[in-house]
């Protein structure tokens, strides 16, 4: 088992991620939504000249964020400034989808884009927009061709999975994969307990609330109404409807998504936890807790765990995690 972190690029990920090398951590995956974080090459490149082991990735490009010829490029770049050392990996985009307004791409777009970019690495000629594309960068400019990075794909459904069988080298995801697969990451979130600290404690809503926060986002895209339900989702629901106009309210749903929490989020899991425990998606434990999760996502076939850090302490975050995991595995 492998053990990564997740992070949004944007200041302190370079030190982040140095921090990540030297404890021991396989690789950092950066996030990519522009409405949300800073650009993910520039973190990368950057990355890729603090750090001297660690592995890095993309986590997950989204295809209608750049043409193939940008994104075949950006990938030259940091494969050329770090050896050896990139991961691509590839999803429908989701959430960066939802925070511009739109639907998440079909896997037709998802798989034409993301083999149009394969084959524009291997020195291809690749048509795109209708004419006919290649990467023809003079060898001083960058590495000759093929440009061999491996390419991951986020998949949730039959669908997904089976295009990742036949174009990828891996697959993605936030639960252990639907089937086996060589090279399996599962995106997990939390925070790592003190000895005798509660699971409700304010600490731990700060470090693991920004991805709790999802129960709500997620549900009043698709059926507002749902989170009227939920303990705070009321006042959740009016705050955001109050915050934008119609049409508008997705630049409300997901400020400070998988980053920061929002006065809204933040007062909603207050009252999530006066309603009761906080019924944490996240892996929220004491280290031995989280050691058993660890050993029930290998069993499960997960062959690297991609652990994203939140909240005001993002250093204590990674450390505890790795105490908690690295140095039970080495």
């Amino acid at each position: 088992m492998k053990i990564s972190i997740g992070l949004p690029p944007g200041p302190g990920t370079r030190e982040l991620a140095r921090l990540a090398e030297s404890l021991g951590y396989d690789r950092v995956w950066l996030y990519d939504s522009a409405a949300l974080y800073e650009d993910i090459w520039i973190h990368l490149a950057q990355v890729a000249e603090a750090t001297e082991r660690i592995g890095l990735g993309t986590a997950v490009l989204v295809p209608n964020l750049r043409h193939p010829m940008t994104t075949a490029a950006a990938i030259a770049t940091v494969a050329r400034l770090a050896p050896g050392r990139l991961a691509c990996a590839i999803g429908t985009g989701f959430t960066a989808r939802l925070v511009l307004g739109q639907k998440a791409l079909s896997w037709k777009k998802t798989r034409e884009w993301t083999e149009q970019v394969q084959a524009l690495l291997r020195g291809e000629v690749v048509e795109i927009d209708g004419r006919p594309c290649q990467m023809i960068h003079h060898p001083e400019i960058t590495n000759p061709r093929p440009i061999e990075v491996p390419i991951l794909l986020s998949a949730f459904g039959p669908k997904g999975v089976a295009i990742t069988r036949e174009i990828a080298d891996g697959w993605m995801g936030i639960e252990p994969p639907p089937e086996r697969f060589d090279w399996a990451v599962q995106l997990v979130n939390g925070s790592v307990l003190d000895a005798g600290e509660s699971a409700s404690a304010d600490r731990v809503l700060e470090a693991a609330g920004v991805w709790q926060a999802l129960t709500l986002h997620a549900p009043y895209e698709t059926s507002p109404e749902a989170v009227d339900g939920l303990p705070g989702g009321a006042a959740w629901r009016a705050a955001v409807e109050a915050a934008r106009p119609e049409g508008a309210r997705h630049l409300a749903t997901h400020e400070g998504h998988c980053s920061h929490l929002s006065d809204r989020d933040r007062e909603a899991l207050v009252a999530m936890r006066e309603a009761g425990e906080i019924p944490w998606i996240g892996w929220v434990g004491e280290p031995e807790e989280i050691r058993k999760r660890v050993e029930s996502s290998a069993a499960a076939g997960v062959t690297e765990l991609c652990y994203t850090p939140a909240g005001p302490d993002r250093e204590r975050e990674i450390r505890r995690f790795a105490e908690a995991t690295l140095g039970a595995h080495g």
